[in-house]
């Protein structure tokens, strides 16, 4: 059976890690979902691999030819989304699809597919220590920070929509914790 596992959390929660991690220990069961992007490329991402960097003008006619899963404008005139494309090419290849997605993102997959979806919650510890992981990322101007914080605080209103949460405190811990989840969902018909 087709079935597709969503990791969602606030930015700087740590999903991107854990994600990257079940990939290298579970590669043989799972496929990462490349999401499409409007934001600029960094220096460290390769197109098609981290994302499909998109002009927003070609992003908007990839949304009225229906060629998204789901899409969100995350900030203002920053768009993200799952390509249609990207499901049925891991499909055909005999994968569960692994998603690394903000939290509305993920909720709105998991409505779509609702069984053959397990939507984990990553959850930092606190407020305080994602102000601090985004503040050591030195990625954002202070402005774009608050904003980051400001979406955080709101995301985390949504957990208990989720049908797993892990409180990331412990790396660990999180990732023993991710693979014995996978795989309870995995094994379930």
């Amino acid at each position: 059976m087709e079935k597709l596992i969503i990791f969602s959390a606030p930015s700087g929660s740590g999903k991107t890690t854990v994600v990257n991690y079940l990939l290298k220990e579970m590669g043989d069961k799972l496929s990462f979902s490349v999401s499409a992007t409007t934001r600029k490329q960094r220096p460290n991402e390769t197109n098609g691999k981290d994302y499909y960097f998109l002009e927003e003008e070609d992003f908007r006619k990839k949304v009225a030819n229906n060629e998204f899963l789901e899409f969100e404008e995350v900030y203002r005139g920053l768009f993200y989304g799952t390509l249609l494309s990207e499901l049925n090419r891991i499909w055909k290849i005999g994968k569960t699809v692994i998603f690394d997605v903000d939290v509305l993102g993920g909720l709105n997959i998991k409505k779509q597919f609702g069984d053959k979806a397990l939507a984990v919650f990553l959850r930092p510890p606190s407020v305080e220590i994602l102000m601090e992981r985004l503040r050591k990322r030195d990625t954002e101007v202070e402005h774009h920070l608050q904003e980051r914080i400001d979406k955080a605080k709101f995301e985390l209103e949504f957990e208990d929509k989720f049908d797993r949460v892990i409180v990331n405190d412990n790396l660990e811990k999180t990732f023993e914790s991710s693979i014995s989840i996978i795989n309870d969902f995995l094994e379930a018909n």
